[in-house]
């Protein structure tokens, strides 16, 4: 296989801006390493070579692998030491409640349970670094885990019986006890510890901690739009480090991200060996096509550099998109999103029970805060407002009055006084003078839309679903935008957890839309989960 000439390599690259001081590795002359020059190490160099034209052979079996951070080593360790000490507590508890009822159990038990749990939710991937702070999939392996065990529990009980061989003295006791108490305890508990490890793993990342480092690779319009997604959602631990464009000479920072460009598309390799960078994403609106993704992969066989490609389908759930291969050309299939049958039938029912436990729990809550709003300002308890709902039909919200009486008739004057930025439709003000002192305390904690479990409970509204739209906003709706009524309007929603009145209109339409696209029952779940916390901080409301 004939070298290419110098005249054939890849140029040298313009000295691109020193970055900070804590990436000093990314300030030298000449950050991307063209071949020849001294930033460039001879394992870099030889992967850079032809690229793209050809690939030189190349052994991932004998390539130095890269170690793991030393954050992601610790969480590991973490992990796998509560999973052992959380088998071994709650199998020596169950243990000795079975002895107090008379039930002998092997005491080696506890010791054999620390071992085999971790080694148990190994297999079923629990540990797997791509898996680790997400969530739903995490707590999946782990219900996946528990049945797998009790699955081997059934077949070795099973075997015993039918064998008739003679086993130890407790051995069928504990078998019993494993399936009936402690699998189900330590699948308990393992979700705990995996709920504290994410939320703790979460504010690390949220502080610039413990993410993994990672090159972008692309047009400019398409990695700008990756940069900024990447670090709102800094909870998935992707810390753009740098960018590889088409024409590096073109810019030496992504315009308004501060992200520094490191190189061309031909020095993506050698950039990201030496800024020891642990992923590199390729966006799809990449000039370099699928061949280019190809070779990108054969080199960085053996490195444990992760490779991401963005299939363009950003705001499509994960769980929409299946794999569907040909012979030569992988599709990707988007799944349509369900709006009717079963899982409407479930979502309904979810709703009306959980909004009738709710109104029946809180009603001396209702019962305070209608007092409160009365005793406070003259006027009506509750505050009626016309809103449009699933196809289009009008209905009346009901929300616990927090402004004045004539509140309406101000509005006008208001408008024309002050309106937030980046708000031309929605009508919202930090400091609005209408609001009663009671009512700010309301609007604080949302305590004001509670009277909204009634509208839930009558069939016009859901517990989670887009934000409830005013007629007026009709006329300002795309196509896009009446997606919106495919659904009921929700109590809360993604609007809700994700900045509330701090959004602008076009964000709260982007989130609404998300939603309709990609609702499940699941993802309701989780909205609550988060509306809880969205409440208590108080985020975003006004």
């Amino acid at each position: 296989m004939p070298v290419p000439q110098a005249a054939d390599r890849p140029a040298p690259l313009p000295v691109a801006d020193p970055l900070d001081a804590e990436h000093p590795e990314l300030s030298s002359p000449q950050p991307t390493g063209t071949p020849g020059s001294p930033a460039m190490n001879r394992r870099s160099a030889d992967r850079m070579v032809g690229h793209p034209a050809y690939v030189l052979a190349y052994d991932p079996f004998t390539a130095r692998r890269r170690r793991r951070p030393d954050w992601l080593v610790t969480l590991l360790t973490r992990l796998v030491a509560g999973d052992a000490l959380a088998a071994a507590a709650g199998t020596w508890a169950a243990a000795r409640v079975a002895g107090s009822l008379g039930v002998d159990v092997a005491p080696g038990l506890p010791l054999v349970l620390a071992a085999l749990w971790p080694l148990v939710l190994g297999l079923a991937g629990s540990y797997a670094d791509r898996r680790l702070g997400t969530g739903p999939e995490e707590y999946r392996r782990v219900l996946v885990g528990a049945v797998s065990t009790l699955a081997g529990l059934a077949v070795a009980t099973a075997a015993l019986g039918l064998t008739g061989m003679p086993v130890p003295a407790g051995t069928t006791a504990g078998l019993h006890l494993l399936a009936l108490a402690v699998v189900p305890l330590l699948t308990v508990l393992t979700l705990v510890l995996r709920t504290v490890a994410r939320r703790s793993l979460h504010r690390a990342r949220r502080d610039g901690r413990m993410s993994r480092r990672v090159v972008v690779v692309g047009r400019e319009a398409g990695l700008a739009d990756l940069a900024t997604r990447l670090r709102r959602e800094s909870e998935a631990g992707w810390q753009v480090i740098g960018a590889c464009i088409p024409d590096p000479s073109s810019a030496t920072v992504l315009p308004g991200l501060g992200v520094h460009v490191l190189g061309g598309l031909d020095h993506v390799p050698a950039v990201l060996d030496n800024v020891r960078a642990d992923a590199v994403i390729v966006t799809s609106t990449s000039d370099s096509g699928a061949d280019y993704v190809r070779r990108l992969a054969w080199q960085l066989e053996g490195t444990d550099i992760e490779l991401l490609v963005v299939p363009g389908l950003v705001e499509v759930a994960p769980d929409r998109l299946t794999i569907r291969p040909t012979q030569s050309l992988p599709l990707v299939q988007v799944r349509e999103p369900v709006y009717r049958g079963v899982r409407r039938v479930a979502k309904s029912v979810f709703d009306r029970t959980m909004a009738a436990v709710l109104l029946l729990l809180g009603s001396p809550l209702f019962l305070a805060i209608a007092v409160a709003v009365r005793a406070t300002s003259p006027g009506p308890v509750l505050y009626r407002q016309r809103r449009i709902g699933t196809r289009g039909r009008a209905f009346d919200v009901l929300k616990f009055r927090s402004m004045v009486a004539d509140a309406d008739a101000q509005l006008g004057v208001l408008a024309t006084q002050q309106r937030d930025a980046g708000n031309a439709v929605l009508f919202k003000m930090r400091d609005d003078p209408r609001v009663t002192p009671v009512g700010r305390h309301l609007r604080r904690f949302s305590l004001d839309e509670l009277p909204q479990l009634v509208n839930v409970l009558r069939g016009e509204m859901s517990l989670v679903g887009p934000r409830p739209h005013l007629p007026a906003e009709m006329e300002f709706y795309g196509d896009a935008v009446q997606r919106r009524l495919l659904v009921k309007p929700g109590v809360t929603g993604l609007w809700q957890v994700s900045g509330r009145s701090d959004l602008s209109w076009e964000e709260s339409i982007e989130l609404d839309v998300r939603y309709v696209d990609n609702w499940s029952l699941g993802r309701d779940l989780a909205i609550l989960w988060r509306t809880a916390r969205a409440v208590l901080t108080s985020s975003g409301a006004y």
